[in-house]
């Protein structure tokens, strides 16, 4: 599932490529991306509204419209599920086949596709009012986090998949900012030290800095035509030398050595998703 620094990246494409379209008509093929919102709801609010904005909140993109002469922006707020994409395409081009929604703007048009329609491209904003702070935000800091991590008994691993700890962190980040920090997966939440939260915390924000400004730099197809999904899920393939995979230490490295200690890295199963550790660095 793409996490924090897919979906930033996702946003930075986009949001010059959106910003003053005025959307002229809606389709919605899957009325499921939109619930609880009704597909006639989603039409009446977004025809004949003009972009103003797009940001990033944890993993959703957050997009600012106003309707012309209204006051104010309204918002409504999209989600890649575990197999989603946004793209604009020029209007005569062929919808694929798992399309969700689709916004026509004249020449362009702006496509969601979700192959297995766990998205959400929604007017109802309530899974982003219960995120907690950004890992970069200035109430975020290593006190606050510490003091989160002391009321949990889960595993270290499994808390920070916690959206309401901090929001944007998931599976393959969370197990790459615990190999960095050297901290066991396994160990539970309220047992970290000061030392071990405070370096968590920085590591956090190292590996979700890094993946972010590796996907800010090299070129992604965003549309996925002609390429099997990798980097970012928008389409790198691993014969490239950029490929992001090769920067990751542990996700999905199991029986790999572990670049520091040459022990193989291990995998077991923490709330029904893969982590990924050195028995070694990480006990």
């Amino acid at each position: 599932m793409p996490e924090l620094p897919e979906v930033e990246v996702l946003a930075r494409h986009l949001r010059p490529l959106l910003r003053g379209k005025t959307i002229r008509a809606v389709e919605v093929r899957r009325e499921k991306i939109a619930r609880p919102t009704t597909a006639a709801q989603l039409k009446q609010a977004l025809v004949g509204a003009k972009f103003v904005e797009l940001e990033r909140r944890g993993k959703y993109l957050i997009f600012r419209l106003r309707q012309p002469g209204a006051k104010e922006n309204f918002s409504f707020m999209g989600h890649l599920g575990m197999t989603g994409r946004m793209f604009l395409a020029a209007s005569k081009t062929p919808l694929p086949k798992h399309a969700a929604v689709v916004l026509d703007f004249g020449k362009q048009k702006f496509i969601f596709e979700d192959t297995r329609y766990f998205g959400r491209f929604t007017l109802d904003l309530s899974a982003v009012a219960a995120l907690g702070p950004e890992p970069w935000a200035e109430e975020f800091t290593p006190q606050v986090f510490q003091a989160a991590l002391k009321r949990s008994v889960q595993s270290v691993k499994v808390k920070l998949l916690d959206q309401s700890l901090v929001a944007g962190v998931g599976n393959i980040y969370a197990s790459e900012a615990l190999f960095r920090a050297g901290i066991s997966p396994r160990r539970a939440a309220n047992r970290l030290s000061q030392a071990q939260a405070e370096r968590l915390h920085q590591t956090i924000r190292e590996v979700l800095q890094e993946a972010i400004d590796c996907g800010s730099t090299i070129p992604l197809n965003f549309s996925g035509e002609g390429k099997r999904d990798a980097l970012f899920y928008y389409g790198r393939i691993e014969e490239d030398s950029t490929f992001y995979q090769e920067r990751l230490h542990v996700y999905d490295r199991a029986g790999q050595p572990c670049v520091k200690c040459q022990t193989p890295i291990k995998r077991i199963v923490q709330a029904a998703r893969s982590t990924y550790f050195c028995p070694r660095c990480q006990r």
